[in-house]
């Protein structure tokens, strides 16, 4: 289960945990097209339906670094708990009553997510080769934006027949796939961390480097989430169906996911920290562009936003990662929670912004939040110094 494979796609363990990985963020896929219903139904601001988002991701948020400890501490094979309580918990959001109890059942349903991340990514790291890191990772973190490309047209066919309570019916993906992980992961033995392990956590870690890869990672996760959030409410204001709005939010996702798998590759070849910059600097005019040209022109602006923007997540994993060796649990929930809580509190900053100056503005307004980015790359690791640092902890290690 467990054994590592230069191919890929021949890895069952990991296409077991990409599998888990698509069907848990297919969920956060779904809430989008959840929100112009949920704004006629209770009467809502754009600001205020954002809260849901807020409530989901921030507690994935704050509960992914305890995950992190945990699967460092005592193994991951009870992964598929995470996505029962997924499951369960998200099917029922539809059914409140009231706004206030939403938002409440979408926080519980965060938790599922903020168990699953760490626990995935440090089970993904463990059975990868390490000569292709980056773009094991990456094609790992794709499964991910594909569950969440695929949640919009999802959405759209289910929210459009039965409304909010059309949650109901996602009771069924998350369980059938829990119950295989599940039984995948059983040959999976818990683990305490070996002593290499331990010395090697013992090693300070350069603060300055980690700061840069935690902030880099928060700001492309608040410019994703916020396009992929507001696109649908965005073009319903404009006049167009739920048949337009739902492929253009897939469309965003899925290029997203093309962002990810090309960047590890190419991560590979030339180093991540390059790759990150050049990304960054890229988005910008197409950002400009999408929040300028409406229409059918949003296919193509939108996809290159999605293709740049969350490509650089896998590259940012890899390098908390190997900051933080031994303690990749950690590094992931870390990284990856802080990458939520950044999401979940830029969506309502952006619906605020929305309604204040309107969506066109509030999208250009994004540039800023990638100029701020790039006056910290420069304290991004390059990969000669993440080796040495290796190499560092290697020596403490031995002579333990």
């Amino acid at each position: 289960m467990a054994r590592s494979s230069t191919n890929i796609l021949a890895n069952r363990a990991l296409l077991t945990l990409m599998l888990g990985h698509c069907i848990l963020d297919m969920y956060v896929g779904l809430l989008p097209i959840l929100y112009p219903v949920l704004t006629h139904r209770f009467h809502l601001s754009l600001s205020a339906v954002g809260l849901i988002s807020l409530a989901y991701s921030g507690m994935a948020s704050i509960t992914q670094p305890l995950f992190g400890v945990i699967a460092d501490r005592y193994g991951t094979r009870l992964i598929g708990l995470a996505l029962i309580w997924t499951a369960t918990t998200f099917s029922i959001v539809g059914l409140a009553p009231t706004f206030p109890l939403m938002v409440a059942l979408a926080a519980v349903a965060g938790v599922g997510s903020g168990m699953y991340h760490p626990m995935g990514a440090i089970s993904a790291r463990a059975v990868i080769d390490e000569r292709k890191r980056n773009s094991a990772m990456a094609v790992y973190v794709t499964a991910g934006t594909i569950g969440v490309a695929a949640g919009p047209l999802l959405g759209a066919v289910v929210f459009s027949a039965f409304g909010a309570p059309g949650t109901l019916l996602m009771f069924f993906p998350g369980i059938a796939t829990a119950v295989w992980l599940l039984k995948e992961m059983e040959g999976v033995p818990g683990r305490r961390r070996p002593r290499a392990e331990v010395t090697r956590a013992a090693v300070p870690v350069p603060m300055a480097a980690m700061v840069a890869v935690i902030l880099v990672m928060m700001s492309r996760n608040w410019t994703v989430i916020s396009f992929e959030a507001f696109i649908p409410s965005w073009y319903k204001s404009l006049g167009y169906g739920a048949a337009f709005y739902g492929p253009l939010a897939t469309t965003v996702v899925l290029a997203s996911a093309l962002g990810t798998v090309g960047s590890g590759r190419l991560a590979d070849r030339y180093g991540r920290r390059g790759i990150i910059i050049g990304t960054l600097i890229l988005t910008i005019p197409f950002m400009l562009l999408f929040a300028q040209f409406t229409g059918p022109s949003g296919f193509l602006t939108g996809g290159l936003i999605g293709l740049l923007a969350a490509s650089t997540g896998p590259l940012t994993l890899v390098m908390a990662q190997e900051l933080m060796a031994g303690r990749a649990g950690l590094a992931s929930g870390l990284i990856m929670g802080l990458a939520f809580v950044t999401g979940a509190i830029g969506v309502p900053i952006t619906g605020a912004l929305a309604d204040a100056f309107g969506m066109q503005t509030a999208f250009r307004l994004q540039v800023v939040v990638v100029l701020a980015t790039l006056l910290v790359t420069p304290f991004l690791p390059s990969e000669g110094r993440l080796a040495a640092l290796g190499r560092r902890r290697a020596e403490l290690a031995g002579a333990e």
